[in-house]
């Protein structure tokens, strides 16, 4: 199969849809037939019994199960903070990357406590991606680089991957991906981000509308090269390969979930095998859902970033996988009913 390393340009990289992996459907209605035996009502666990059959279709298995979980953040730094958009200065990225690796943020709370490893990939943080107000954010070449260092970071062990980000500035850069895909003002897309006050805000909305009259012919992969970050490709990289490896996704929230737009622009295709965690505070998430036809695993007020929804998420799939798994039948409980 061909891969991303393989590819030289962002044609090419859309044109993969057409040949990735399927759900397998025998599996989920093998699995759909094991919930409907099982010791309960019909449906009455819900989600549960969906992301049971979701997991079935991409294991190939009627009782899917979970392995090595792993948790990816990838960190990147953007030009367009050179117009004032985030309150806080770029270095936090590379300072909030230090504290991932020594261990001090939520998001290895959340990781241990639902049972995942975590990664952190920093993206050139020396290197900011260019003002995508005044020019393209990356060339061609640089988005390529980002999203096949996203896809090199997933190890070969694992059976379902959490995907994050870091990047000050990067609320603005969700939010231009997510108006230039689907329209509307900017400032519908915009929100407090790692706390910008209503001043702050229209200045994000100022800065997308420029992006947007600058970029107004940008589709599909395209979207990438115009607006960037790195962070937001080796997303999309590595959301490509763990299609390829039949490995579902955990996404998180507003920022994550805005990066793979361009993988749903070119093709929704691409995005089959992925959930999302959680339903950010961030305005623009519930908006940007709707859009993609995605249903947020949980809705908790969260606006972190850092893939800490999706973590969170990891630990109700456990749960929809014990019961799916380990619940008796009606005939092994010899229960009447079934």
């Amino acid at each position: 199969m061909t891969t991303l390393s393989d590819l030289t340009t962002l044609a090419e990289v859309a044109a993969l849809a057409e040949t990735l992996p399927q759900a397998d459907t025998d599996a989920i209605a093998a699995a759909e037939t094991r919930q409907g035996n099982l010791t309960k009502p019909p449906k009455s666990l819900g989600r549960l019994e969906d992301l049971a059959s979701f997991m079935a279709g991409w294991q190939k298995s009627a009782h899917p199960s979970i392995g090595q979980a792993q948790a990816l953040i990838f960190a990147g730094n953007h030009g367009i903070c050179a117009k004032g958009v985030n309150p806080f200065p770029q270095e936090v990225t590379a300072q909030m990357v230090a504290n991932f690796k020594s261990g001090g943020a939520a998001i290895n709370q959340l990781c241990r406590a639902s049972g995942a490893d975590l990664d952190v990939v920093a993206l050139e943080l020396d290197a900011p991606t260019a003002d995508f107000s005044e020019t393209e954010a990356m060339t061609e070449a640089e988005v390529l680089s980002a999203m096949q260092a996203g896809a090199k970071a997933i190890p070969p062990s694992a059976s379902i991957l959490i995907l994050g980000e870091m990047g000050i500035g990067n609320s603005t850069v969700a939010a231009a991906l997510a108006c230039a895909a689907f329209g509307g003002d900017a400032a519908d897309w915009v929100g407090r981000g790692t706390g910008s006050d209503d001043d702050g805000k229209a200045l994000k909305a100022r800065v997308i509308e420029q992006g947007r009259s600058l970029h107004a012919k940008a589709r599909g992969l395209d979207l990438l090269r115009a607006y960037g970050g790195r962070e937001q490709a080796a997303i999309c990289g590595a959301v490509i390969e763990a299609r390829a490896r039949r490995i579902p996704v955990i996404l998180d929230g507003y920022i994550c979930t805005a990066a793979v737009v361009p993988l749903f622009a070119a093709n929704p295709a691409f995005l089959d095998h992925c959930i999302v965690g959680h339903q950010s505070a961030e305005p623009g998430h519930a908006r940007l859902l709707d859009a993609m036809g995605k249903q947020p695993v949980l809705t908790l007020d969260m606006a972190l970033g850092e893939g800490s929804g999706a973590a969170l998420a990891l630990g109700v799939l456990r749960a929809a996988l014990e019961c799916h798994n380990g619940m008796a039948t009606f005939a092994e409980a010899q229960v009447s009913g079934g």
